[in-house]
């Protein structure tokens, strides 16, 4: 399972560097997942990024994926998990927030991204990493 985080999945949508190689370990795997968090970022992302008419395909586009993308809830476990995470690993908050989606979602979830603070501290705390 991969889950994958804000800043790979936004180069789903967006040319930006290493856009391919996220594209390609996004389609090599069947079961993706991600977290309600990743939808708010990406949405913020998109706009902050692109602009229209292009911003339009690329929502609906993200609208689409996300139907077929499983999605974390961000429930009560999860963010007592993610303030462990943060305790033991002093990462960002919304950092700890994905990990502890991704462990919630699988123990075994092999995580994609290219922000490299994330990605320490998902190595950290015991997590396969792609990307960063």
């Amino acid at each position: 399972m991969l889950y994958v985080e804000s800043s790979a999945l936004v180069k789903r949508y967006v040319a930006e560097p290493d856009s391919d190689i996220a594209l390609g370990f996004m389609d090599a795997e069947p079961d993706l997942v991600t977290s309600r968090l990743a939808e708010v970022e990406v949405r913020r992302n998109l706009v902050r990024l692109l602009a229209e008419p292009e911003l339009a395909i690329k929502r609906r586009e993200f609208r689409s994926d996300l139907a077929a993308i499983e999605l974390v809830v961000l429930d009560e476990h999860v963010l007592q998990d993610a303030a462990r995470i943060a305790e033991d690993t002093l990462c960002r908050s919304l950092d700890a927030i994905h990990l502890a989606a991704a462990r919630r979602a699988s123990p075994n979830a092999t995580v994609l991204t290219f922000d490299r603070r994330q990605a320490e501290a998902a190595r950290a705390i015991g997590m396969a990493v792609l990307g960063a």
